[in-house]
């Protein structure tokens, strides 16, 4: 069966707790669960398939962490792998870098051989501008857990459910939360 990990930068603690709350969505153990600054390439490669999250800060940057963890994840094979995003990020105080930050992890490895998914449609957000937006969706799940909790589970029930076939192609049992 395809192996899942999640790997998540947070400052604060918000963005490891939707990490946390994914994890359960998917059935994916606490031990498959890593903070970026703790990643080697060895890390990535017993996985199929990696799910990663960042919180976006300043003017649409990632989470400190991310920066070398970047450089890692690109130093590694990616190719064959599938690859979800998520973002957290704060809609009212920065609508105009909205979850920018998942963008450029998109970025820096789209032309990895990694396949994405989970992209998410930008209906029922409210933002200005997101670099994260890309041919009218959001690369990855966006998350306001800050100013938009009341919706955060039911996007996170959303798209984990909207990513399972894809992560899990093989497998008549997949996991359940």
């Amino acid at each position: 069966m395809e192996k899942t990990c999640i790997i998540y930068g947070s400052s604060t603690g918000t963005c490891q707790a939707i990490a946390e709350k994914i994890a359960g969505r998917l059935g994916v153990a606490q031990a498959d669960v890593y903070d970026v600054a703790n990643i080697t390439a060895d890390t990535v490669g017993r996985y199929t398939n990696l799910i990663l999250g960042t919180s976006t800060w300043g003017a649409g940057e990632l989470q400190d962490d991310w920066y070398d963890g970047l450089e890692k994840l690109k130093g590694t094979e990616l190719s064959g792998k599938t690859v979800a995003l998520f973002g957290c990020g704060d809609c009212e105080s920065y609508g105009d870098t909205f979850c920018s930050a998942m963008a450029e992890i998109y970025e820096g490895l789209k032309d990895s051989g990694a396949k994405f998914v989970g992209q998410v449609s930008t209906d029922g957000y409210t933002f200005g501008d997101s670099a994260a937006v890309i041919g009218g969706q959001f690369v990855g799940l966006a998350i306001d857990d800050v100013n938009e909790d009341d919706k955060t589970d039911g996007r996170i029930d959303a798209w984990t459910e909207q990513i399972k076939d894809a992560l899990y192609p093989h497998s008549l049992c997949r996991p359940r939360y």
